[in-house]
């Protein structure tokens, strides 16, 4: 085909627009890029991206995190460690990584107590602590630990049959308390008889079941210690002793007789009536970690009309399908409207604040 000089001119313009614009656009698309910085995580599991708890600590973190890797020059770990700490400085660029081989430097990983190829040794505010399998849920528990000027203390009411947050039996709160030690939260038995009042470095007072009455000593110094600010976690379950009656009526607490049920149970391979799914959680700052249904077993059905000074947020609600059964749990359960059995969903798991402080005291 003959091209007279008109045409090629027109292409041959044409074709340098299309350089220029192909060369402004790459331009324009290198200069947004350093200058508005956008990574997307693409993976299935976000395993590129940190939790949301990791990223909230990060911004709560001031000052900066030095972190020392003790890896051998070809150990397969380098790689895995550099991408571990790349993710948290995206949220947080100045936590600075050196990468050391042990064998340089021997007593510095003797003083340590570095055992494996690959530990870390983290820093932050003057603090340091030493990491034997790097990992985000490992890292963001040590960081969070170096966060605290001191160690935080949970008191365990104890001489009630109460259950043990070092305990092993499988009535206790073992693995509770191995995972408050993890995140750097000492727990200690507190017994009201021996020790008639609540030291006043406690972080937290847990109530587990007692399964005796308290005496109207101990009663009196727990409602003194919520009522003058303190943290209080109250395990409750059916048939909770009435000697605390009194703790329930200073917040606004009422229990609902019966064991909470759902009728969904053996479709969800559930052989136990007394197992209830939780799928729903309310907006809390306690409930942003659970992601996941959990079973609840033998809950109470709790009602509350909080008083004056506090605000009440739902953590843990059961199904439409559940009620409080006040019968046996045996044979097949049905909800009996004519009786007191209260029909799902219902409360099972609630925060109580006291305003205008918004302490956490349920």
């Amino acid at each position: 085909m003959h091209l007279d000089s008109s045409l090629r001119q027109r292409l041959w313009f044409q074709h340098l627009l299309f350089l220029l614009l192909f060369g402004l656009v790459i331009g324009l698309l290198a200069w947004l890029s350093a200058r508005y910085p956008v990574r997307a995580d693409w993976t299935a599991s976000s395993r590129n991206t940190l939790s949301e708890a990791s990223q909230a600590l990060l911004t709560r973190l001031n000052g900066p995190i030095r972190v020392t890797a003790y890896v051998h020059d070809y150990s397969p770990f380098r790689e895995g460690i550099s991408r571990l700490i790349d993710r948290y400085r995206r949220y947080k660029p100045d936590i600075t990584l050196a990468l050391v081989n042990p064998d340089l430097l021997p007593d510095q990983v003797r003083e340590l107590g570095i055992s494996e190829d690959g530990a870390l040794s983290v820093e932050y505010a003057g603090r340091r602590e030493t990491l034997q399998h790097p990992g985000e849920q490992a890292l963001t528990r040590i960081l969070q630990r170096l966060s605290r000027s001191h160690d935080r203390l949970m008191l365990f009411l104890d001489g009630h049959g109460e259950r043990k947050p070092q305990g092993i039996a499988n009535y206790d709160l073992g693995a509770f308390g191995h995972e408050l030690a993890k995140i750097g939260i000492q727990t200690r038995l507190l017994n009201l008889i021996a020790e008639p009042h609540i030291p006043p470095g406690a972080d937290g007072l847990v109530i587990a079941s007692p399964q005796t009455p308290l005496s109207s000593d101990e009663i009196r110094t727990v409602l003194n210690y919520v009522q003058r600010g303190g943290n209080l976690l109250w395990l409750l379950e059916p048939g909770e002793i009435t000697t605390l009656q009194a703790l329930a009526v200073l917040l606004g607490v009422t229990i609902f007789p019966g064991v909470v049920v759902d009728a969904d149970t053996p479709r969800l391979g559930i052989s136990h009536p007394a197992f209830i799914p939780i799928a729903d959680y309310g907006p809390h700052p306690i409930t942003v970690p659970l992601r996941a249904p959990v079973l609840l077993p033998q809950a109470a059905a709790l009602d509350v009309q909080p008083l004056a000074g506090w605000q009440m947020a739902v953590l843990l609600e059961s199904q439409s399908s559940s009620w409080a059964e006040t019968g046996s749990l045996e044979g097949r359960l049905q909800f009996d409207p004519d009786t007191a059995e209260r029909p799902g969903p219902l409360t099972v798991g609630l925060a109580l604040s006291r305003l205008p402080t918004g302490k956490p005291v349920a």
